[in-house]
């Protein structure tokens, strides 16, 4: 009886460590993204890997991989208020649960569904932080070309104000009070 617990500890200790030398990298990346800081996601990583591990045995047909994110994704959300400092990174511009989101979807590959469930949102709040987030992102993006003094990012060249010639001094009266310079006719002025 002995021996046979002994033999199921180290078979999963084998299944555990093929595990993570095959999604340690991805997780750890995704942790950086989140956290912005490779010392805080790899904190955060050791954490979720230590809970996946204990749950091994209750997986049960359940992807390992899948149970490790969204662990990191639950310790992440739970430390949210720490991951608020700037870092010099893309994704700093983003609150925490924005980049969630962000990794989530974009990153991991997670549907939106999936994403709504495990954060408790509605798929439509999913869908709209992550178009909003995508935005902000291409908006002030470091990397975005030069668009000079005459272009308008995104809209082409910017439209100067046309110059009517018909328009001069008299720009902003009204239709009724063009008449001539010296006012309508047979006004004491």
């Amino acid at each position: 009886m002995e021996k046979r617990r002994v033999e199921r500890g180290r078979r999963r200790a084998r299944e555990f460590e093929t595990f993570v030398a095959g999604a340690a990298g991805r997780l750890l990346h995704a942790a950086t993204l989140l956290t912005g800081d490779r010392r805080e996601a790899e904190r955060l990583l050791t954490a979720a890997l230590a809970r996946t591990y204990a749950d091994w045995d209750r997986l049960r047909g359940e992807d390992p991989y899948d149970r490790a994110r969204q662990e990191l994704a639950v310790r992440f959300a739970r430390r949210a208020w720490r991951y608020r400092r700037p870092r010099g990174g893309l994704l700093d511009r983003l609150t925490p649960h924005e980049r969630l989101i962000l990794v989530l979807r974009l990153y991991e590959g997670v549907a939106e569904e999936q994403t709504a469930a495990r954060l408790g949102l509605p798929a439509e709040r999913v869908r709209a932080v992550c178009a909003r987030s995508i935005a902000a992102l291409r908006s002030r993006s470091p990397r975005a070309p030069d668009h000079g003094p005459d272009r308008d990012p995104g809209h082409g060249p910017k439209r100067r104000p046309e110059r009517r010639p018909d328009r001069g001094p008299e720009r902003g009266r009204r239709p009724a009070e063009r008449t001539s310079a010296a006012g309508p006719a047979g006004a004491g002025a």
